[in-house]
């Protein structure tokens, strides 16, 4: 009966509602945020297992976090694919996200193949294409098995220009196409001739004209690049305006000094300039050279890949090399361009989740407020997404830093643990491509990954360790 003559301490978990009740009527209470692993009793078996892991695994996540932050990616130079991206083939398409099979293949990215069919001259058409491809003499495999990346399908021929980047810490190389611009272009799933003659004029004058401007300047330090474009509105995924603006000036007076006619060299600061997604195809594999790093470290539970393609969303995790966790792709909230709907929209793809992964991209949205008007949401929104990531990570950045936060680190070092212990999803922002091949970018906005590949992930890590 002394319970009812003292005052009452409430300690209250779960519901905010209750505490704020409790709290208009005068209640001594405090308020505990905590809410059950959205995997349900699966998730907290095996959050209950980890817990008897024998490893240090904050140490190895605090060196696969260093690895990822010291990385100094670094644009060395370009080349044709089959020359110099590992174990690409003269009968090999690269694509975005984990392994799928032609039968499972989304529209864009199916598209976006025969697109690369055409272009590379193994056939006429679509029909042609489909024919070749059936017939087994096309090899598909993703970017991620070959160290690059690929924006929204993600396709690479062998023909292809790539950048070559170089992270000079650990003397690791990544790979990229060159970005073609928005609207109808291959890696969004269009292949009419128009995509065509564009892929043929970016390998036959941009390539060569950068080739030798990259030669002239010298080596570009990328990451310098992305720091000063967060702190100048970007995020380096969605946004990119900034760093292309930046890139133009450490490449433009080179351009000039190359032996190529001024036609030539006014097309490709033209095309670069009209292209404010330009240095996506940068910004992804110097996030790539990163967290490759930091795969293979024994006992750490940091993410090094999270991709999609279309069909499936897979990531990888830096102590079990090699293995994929998939789950299906999400829809897209966002904003469309005039004519279509939410109804058109394909399910997330592409690799730039990887800018996500390495610490920036929507993990950097609070020094992005501008990026709403892109992808929807709000100001308030961008800053809350920020602050969020925070709690599942495992950092702050050293070098990418928000002024808006007091020029605070961006939040790096996924986890999956802390994913399936406080259920909070990592937040993407993408574009949007048709779900029918041949029509291109739809549109752009935010989504999450399935939270069922983070709790294989995690159970796979106990069996592993236990």
């Amino acid at each position: 009966m002394s319970l009812f003559k003292e005052d009452l301490k409430i300690v209250n978990i779960g519901l905010k509602s209750f505490y704020e009740d409790l709290k208009k009527q005068g209640a001594n209470v405090v308020h505990v945020d905590w809410k059950p692993p959205l995997g349900g009793s699966k998730a907290v078996q095996i959050l209950n297992d980890f817990s008897k892991l024998n490893i240090d695994i904050e140490k190895a996540n605090a060196e696969a976090v260093e690895r990822i932050m010291n990385s100094q990616p670094t644009l060395v130079g370009m080349g044709i694919a089959k020359d110099v991206v590992p174990g690409m083939k003269d009968n090999m398409i690269l694509h975005a996200g984990p392994p799928i099979t032609w039968d499972r293949m989304c529209g864009p990215l199916k598209g976006a193949i025969i697109g690369g069919l055409i272009y590379e001259g193994k056939a006429k058409d679509e029909k042609e294409a489909i024919e070749l491809i059936k017939s087994g003499e096309i090899e598909f495999d993703p970017w991620h098995h070959h160290d690059g990346v690929g924006p929204m399908a993600g396709v690479a021929t062998p023909s292809m220009p790539v950048f070559i980047i170089e992270n000079k810490t650990y003397g690791i190389k990544s790979y990229c196409t060159m970005n073609e611009g928005l609207g109808k272009v291959l890696r969004y799933g269009a292949n009419g001739p128009d995509v065509i003659k564009k892929l043929k004029w970016m390998e036959e004058v941009l390539y060569p004209v950068l080739k030798e401007a990259i030669k002239i300047k010298g080596e570009i330090n990328l990451k310098n690049l992305i720091a000063q474009a967060v702190q100048m509105g970007d995020e380096c995924h969605n946004r990119n305006k900034a760093a292309t603006s930046l890139f133009i000036r450490e490449i433009a007076p080179a351009i000039l000094d190359t032996n190529f006619s001024n036609e030539e060299k006014k097309a490709v600061i033209e095309f670069i300039n009209a292209n404010d997604h330009f240095f996506l195809n940068l910004s992804m594999p110097a996030a790539k050279s990163a967290t490759l790093a930091a795969e293979g470290i024994k006992g750490s539970t940091v993410v090094t890949v999270m991709a999609r393609n279309g069909t499936d969303f897979g990531i990888r995790v830096a102590g079990l090399p090699g293995k994929w966790f998939v789950g299906p792709a999400q829809e897209v909230e966002g904003l469309y361009f005039p004519g279509f709907t939410k109804e058109d929209a394909n399910p997330d793809i592409g690799d730039s989740t990887i800018t996500e992964t390495g610490g920036f991209g929507g993990f950097a949205m609070a020094g992005a407020p501008a990026i709403v008007k892109f992808v929807g949401g709000s100001v308030q929104e961008a800053i809350d997404t920020t602050l969020k990531m925070y709690e599942i990570t495992n950092a702050e950045n050293n070098t990418y830093k928000i002024p808006f936060l007091n020029f605070r680190g961006t939040p790096t070092g996924l986890d999956i643990k802390k994913v399936v212990e406080k259920g909070i999803l990592p937040r993407i922002n993408t574009g949007i491509a048709h779900k029918e091949p041949g029509i291109g970018q739809v549109g752009a906005g935010l989504t999450y990954p399935p939270m069922n590949i983070f709790i294989d992930a995690l159970e796979a890590f106990v069996k592993e360790y236990l």
